[in-house]
Parts: structure tokens; C-alpha cells; sequence
């Protein structure tokens, strides 16, 4: 249920911007997720509508792209997708992978009027 948390905190921002840029109305949110940020995107729809409520992003639209997660190999040099079901590097088969994307959470941009 943080995702009720996370939606006011993008209220914030929205209302942040608003008094630093001038604009009344928040026509689209743009929002960055990464598959490994431990949120859920239909949960934060849900949530967003009631901490945008009486904001400049009431009635906006939310646009959520997902980041896929992806690696790189420690041992190899490797960088792209791991195969998850061994978690290891699917050249060289080394289980020294880092993710380097796929936690990220943060607004793209902001649509406003």
C-alpha cells in the first residue's frame, strides 16, 4: 500500500513545479518504473486519482513506461538481460551480475496548461 504514499509524493512534485513554472493544470504525468522498483503500476493508478484530488494534477493522465531490468556481468563484461531463472550471466554462466537498470522510479515529465 506505499504505492498511496509514493502518488502523494508525485503530487508534491506536481505542486513544486506548479509554484516554480506558473501553469494551473497538469495535463499528462510521465512517470519512469523500473521492473525491480518494488512498485505496482495498476496499484499507483488506483492511489493516484485520490492524492491528486483538488491538486493541479487532478484529471491528469498517468503514463507509466517500464524499464526492463538489465545486467552486467562482473567475471565477462557482459550487458544486457540475465537469464533469471539461474540468475547468471547467459554467456559464461558466472552468477557475479549487477543490475545496472530496472530500479529506477522517477517523473519523465510533466504536460501541463
Amino acid at each position: 500500500m506505499h504505492e498511496l504514499a509514493i502518488a502523494q509524493g508525485i503530487i508534491e512534485i506536481v505542486n513544486s513545479e506548479a509554484r516554480k513554472n506558473g501553469f494551473q493544470r497538469v495535463l499528462e504525468i510521465r512517470l519512469k518504473m523500473g521492473e525491480f522498483s518494488g512498485l505496482v503500476p495498476e496499484c499507483l493508478r488506483e492511489f493516484f486519482p485520490v492524492a491528486a484530488a483538488g491538486s493541479a494534477a487532478e484529471g491528469a493522465e498517468l503514463r507509466i513506461e517500464t524499464v526492463p531490468a538489465r545486467f552486467r556481468c562482473l567475471d565477462c563484461g557482459y550487458e544486457g538481460e540475465a537469464d533469471r531463472k539461474n540468475a547468471c550471466c547467459p554467456h559464461c554462466r558466472s552468477t557475479a551480475v549487477r543490475m545496472t537498470a530496472g530500479r529506477e522510479f522517477y517523473v519523465e515529465n510533466l504536460k501541463v496548461e
